[in-house]
């Protein structure tokens, strides 16, 4: 039973007006740059295949994880710039940052390249957030930075080193973007808390998930980028990747992955490549947690501070 209590929202009357007029300047800011507002289905056909996501199903079907495969779609059909206010849903994924149901912002823009959409995401934050000086560095340089280690030169040995010498970390040898990961998300993530607004862009080829990669005479990289705001990863954006072959291969990665951690393979979205084979223009995209963003905007400890009703009280 219930405490006599408990069905009350977790937000206050002065979060929900505080997320309706944040609601409304995400719509004005892209009504002014006339960037058209879609919706497309919140129970997909197909899940993502990314090992880091756990999706929720909803009968035979997938509770979405992102818009981002229907918007493709959209886009492939000739829709222009488009954005989407709308419920993802990824399992497990709860805390002071996190709900396993959020809120995501979505766009697109056919014809940018990733530093033209940084700069529309730092107008959106100087609209929101009334913070309109932000940093931009290389994934590279914020390793460097923190931890004078080069992670795109270091060996796994010493990457793991690092790891080991940062974080009580008892498993054995782990693969190379484990490694990377545990470095950013420990240690280098709060340490960050003092930077304001950080973009990260150009990343390891190895994590370039559906973004395009760039060959140049320092190295291959994912063009792709996230946002911090301070410490705490807010959007996380791509040149999008337009190669049906190539998007395939990467699902097909995907799931070795899965089977090589006993998990089971997840059915490829043979929409989403019908798709990208028709002509996907060349563009780039970004996803936006609406959640964080009010608790950064209200300055919340939690983010459940800002939700009527967060998973754990359903």
């Amino acid at each position: 039973m219930p405490a006599a209590d408990s069905w009350r929202p977790e937000a206050g009357l002065t979060e929900l007006r505080a997320r309706a007029v944040l609601l409304a300047q995400l719509r004005a800011f892209f009504a002014a740059r006339d960037i058209l507002e879609v919706e497309t289905p919140l129970l997909c056909s197909y899940p993502v295949t990314d090992p880091n996501v756990v999706p929720m199903t909803s009968g035979e079907r997938w509770l979405q994880t992102s818009p981002e495969y229907a918007m493709k779609r959209l886009l492939a059909a000739g829709s222009g710039p488009i954005y989407q206010v709308c419920k993802a849903f990824r399992a497990g994924e709860a805390g002071a940052s996190h709900n396993p149901e959020f809120t995501m912002l979505e766009w697109y823009r056919p014809g940018f390249e990733l530093p033209q959409l940084m700069a529309e995401v730092g107008e959106l934050m100087a609209a929101v957030l009334e913070r309109d000086s932000y940093r931009v560095v290389s994934y590279r340089e914020i390793f460097c930075e923190q931890l004078q280690l080069d992670p795109f030169s270091a060996s796994d040995a010493e990457l793991e080193a690092c790891v080991r010498s940062h974080i009580d970390y008892r498993p054995g040898p782990e693969p190379r973007d484990l490694w990377l990961d545990l470095l950013l998300s420990h240690v280098i993530e709060p340490r960050l808390t003092t930077e304001g607004l950080l973009f990260v862009h150009d990343y390891p080829a190895s994590q370039a998930a559906l973004a395009r990669l760039r060959e140049d005479a320092s190295g291959c990289y994912a063009e792709r980028f996230e946002l911090y705001v301070d410490g705490v990863e807010l959007a996380n954006g791509y040149c999008e990747l337009t190669d049906a072959a190539e998007q395939r291969c990467r699902f097909e990665h995907d799931n070795q992955l899965l089977q090589a951690r006993g998990q089971p393979p997840r059915p490829l979205d043979e929409w989403l490549l019908q798709a990208l084979q028709s002509g996907l223009p060349m563009c780039s995209g970004v996803a936006l947690g609406v959640d964080r963003l009010l608790q950064a905007k209200l300055g919340l400890a939690q983010l459940r501070e800002g939700l009527s009703f967060p998973w754990e009280r359903s």
